[in-house]
């Protein structure tokens, strides 16, 4: 009954951190909703978009009819907003950002304008991140491999509440999840997406690469200690705890972004990806 319970513990943990994963991070779409002169706006202002299209940003808008505008920009340089008036489709206002290579980015903002009276949505810029598309199975088998190696994890951390707890062959499976996962699927994915296989150290800063890499050694590490005589509950505990950490990381934080020449036009940039 208590392995059960330890093996049921694990997998909702590993629910909820499949979640907070899901909505944390600065590529999750931000929700928007306020009420301007009796009409209702809202949006799901998205933050990352395809290389291989335009990105729709599209208003909500009910109870009335108002003038919506488009304002963007490359991120991160001099660039004059570009205006594009959004066009209503029904109860919808829409309009389009302009591609951008891998790893561009673009800033953007909505005013809306309702009888003389004038609002920008939201009040700080939304960024959006632009990525080469993954191929769906590449994509899924990726996710699918990074969540079953946590659940394996919590799972092997919570033998540390067994008095003899089995913990070299739950670790073994996480190594071998964790490392396909992080080490295998995840440089292809970065390569669809980015262009580049591993952009952390030491060829960059980027934090999902980095934390991926410290989640494999802190395993390896504690599967060393373990077969050196070390508390095997201690280890798998400390194993755990450093993958929960960083799973509380945001995915892309600090990822991959393109560096753009002050010279070149909205459509046309250097190519060169640089790290935060």
């Amino acid at each position: 009954m208590k392995k059960i319970f330890l093996w049921v513990t694990a997998f909702v943990v590993t629910i909820f951190f499949a979640y907070y994963q899901r909505v944390t991070g600065p590529t999750y779409p931000l929700s928007y909703s306020q009420t301007f002169n009796k009409i209702k706006v809202e949006s799901h202002f998205i933050r990352s978009g395809y290389t291989t299209e335009d990105a729709k940003v599209e208003l909500n808008v009910t109870g009335g009819d108002v003038e919506a505008t488009l304002y963007y920009k490359r991120f991160k340089t001099r660039d004059k907003f570009t205006a594009v008036p959004m066009k209503k489709k029904g109860e919808k206002y829409v309009a389009f950002l302009p591609k951008q290579p891998a790893a561009g980015k673009l800033e953007y903002y909505v005013v809306i304008n309702s009888n003389g009276q004038q609002i920008q949505i939201p009040e700080e810029h939304v960024v959006i991140r632009f990525k080469g598309p993954i191929p769906l199975y590449i994509l899924i088998t990726h996710v699918l491999f990074m969540f079953t190696a946590f659940f394996l994890s919590m799972r092997t951390g919570l033998e540390y509440f067994n008095k003899e707890p089995k913990v070299i062959p739950l670790l073994k499976w996480t190594l071998v999840f964790l490392i396909i996962g992080g080490f295998v699927l995840g440089p292809i994915v970065q390569y669809y997406a980015f262009g580049a296989f591993w952009t952390g150290f030491p060829f960059g800063h980027d934090l999902t690469d980095n934390k991926t890499a410290i989640a494999i050694l802190g395993w390896l590490w504690a599967y060393y200690k373990i077969k050196k005589g070390a508390s095997p509950r201690k280890w798998a505990l400390v194993g755990s705890v450093i993958l929960i950490i960083v799973y509380l990381i945001p995915h892309s934080v600090l990822g991959s972004e393109l560096k753009y020449s002050e010279t070149d036009s909205v459509k046309t940039v250097s190519q060169k990806v640089i790290e935060k």
